[in-house]
């Protein structure tokens, strides 16, 4: 049983991306699926597939390099909120990563959205993790 599941998605993420791996697997969870909604739209990875016909259920996540210089789009994944202290924050103190170039998500009452979403509906949450 992992105590936080959140950062096992982001360390499996970290792992595979120093190893230059093309796909990576991860246990399914409704938070999970959400983050990776977010990447894909933000176009830090490639594509994603839901495999919950199989148990537990995995989501496979082709990671997206830079064809020519092989960099992978995901530079830094750091977990901010984590069980043993929870941040949360406002519309005032809503954070920005690398001056807008990165992005926060974040869990709120409307679901999880980037910083950028939540500014924009003007309601705060809970600060999972910078990607950038």
């Amino acid at each position: 049983m992992n105590t936080d599941p959140i950062s096992d998605y982001l360390t499996r993420m970290r792992n595979a991306i120093m190893a230059n791996h093309k796909i990576v697997e991860i246990p399914t969870s409704k938070t999970k699926k959400e983050i990776t909604k977010i990447l894909f739209e933000k176009g830090y990875i490639l594509n994603y597939k839901f495999m919950d016909d199989c148990h537990p259920g995995i989501i496979k996540i082709a990671l997206k390099y830079h064809p020519s210089t092989k960099q992978s789009a995901i530079n830094n994944l750091q977990r901010v909120s984590r069980p043993g202290l929870r941040r949360y924050v406002n519309v005032e103190e809503m954070p920005t990563v690398l001056n807008g170039l990165g992005i926060a998500i974040i869990s709120t009452s409307q679901g999880m959205m980037t910083d950028k979403e939540a500014k924009s509906k003007n309601i705060g949450g809970e600060v999972l993790c910078y990607i950038s």
